[in-house]
């Protein structure tokens, strides 16, 4: 055998070696409905996914019109996640226009959700991304989303999802340590609307809202007056905005009773890359600052 037939002979295998590697390189196209969302994707998913939000960061997920593009980018993907529990009202109508065959992975559920009373009904508060107890359900109904798509990179995202559940009980201990020793009496905010029952639920805090559940509500008169006296009797002392909706009416109830701005919270939606919140766990860790400050400030 010739030199030259010896070399080629021994780069056959090599070659059938590499094309039996499984093909992980293709990377999944994912479409998240929200910054926070995609963001808890990108954690679970790594280098093995492209996420792109539909609601880019600062939007509000509730008031939220999709556009052409966003149909394009629904329709490309491989896997699609919602939040769930009447969050995205829009995304049923953004399917239909879009073509989108799949049906969409609703990474609440399994969680404890909680109810509560708007105009009059019952309904489940969406917003369960405010406490990392809840994110580790997301995680891990993501993570077996993502290994059914696919199963080569099954183990990759096993490890993400535990190396990240980690960190969402390291963000949980981070909150508890600051706010259990507060006194009870202290931990009383006002803010935009009422988004933060999971964290209240979590950490013992207590939420007073102009608006409900959703920004889409309006607050009438009688329900804004009731809450000036609300505050003005459990001695609410600190006011927050929210950088996804108009501030305009927690100022005006702030105005009326005396409560000192603390500051703005990103509840829905996250910051830029050159905000203060540009991922999950810097926007959970930034809230928690920002709420104990004023507490601490009020005391």
């Amino acid at each position: 055998m010739t030199p030259h037939r010896l070399l080629l002979s021994a780069a056959i295998p090599a070659l059938m070696a590499l094309s039996a590697v499984p093909a992980s390189a293709e990377t999944l196209k994912v479409v998240a409905s929200f910054t926070v969302l995609a963001d808890v994707v990108k954690q679970v998913g790594g280098e093995h996914v492209k996420v792109t939000s539909l609601v880019g960061p600062n939007g509000d997920p509730h008031e939220f019109e999709p556009s052409p593009a966003d149909a394009k980018n629904l329709k490309a993907a491989q896997v699609a996640f919602v939040s769930g529990e009447g969050l995205e009202g829009w995304m049923d109508r953004l399917i239909t226009a879009s073509g989108y065959k799949g049906k969409p992975v609703t990474v609440s559920e399994g969680i404890n959700t909680r109810t509560m009373e708007e105009d009059g009904e019952k309904i489940i508060d969406p917003h369960v991304w405010n406490s990392p107890v809840n994110v580790k359900v997301w995680v891990a109904n993501i993570e077996k989303a993502l290994s059914s798509a696919d199963p080569t990179d099954a183990a990759a995202f096993r490890a993400n999802a535990e190396k990240y559940t980690r960190t969402l009980d390291e963000m949980n201990a981070y909150a508890h340590a600051k706010f259990d020793k507060v006194a009870e009496d202290r931990r009383k905010v006002l803010t935009s609307h009422d988004a933060f029952g999971y964290f209240g639920r979590e950490y013992n805090v207590s939420f007073l809202a102009p608006l409900g559940l959703s920004t889409e509500s309006e607050a009438s008169a009688a329900d804004v007056a009731k809450l000036i006296e609300q505050i003005k009797g459990e001695h609410v002392k600190a006011y927050f905005f929210e950088n996804s909706n108009d501030p305009r009416l927690v100022k005006q109830v702030a105005k009326a009773t005396g409560a000192e701005p603390g500051g703005e919270l990103y509840v829905e939606s996250l910051s830029d890359a050159k905000g203060p919140a540009p991922t999950y766990e810097k926007m959970f860790k930034y809230n928690v600052d920002q709420l104990a400050a004023a507490m601490a400030k009020s005391s």
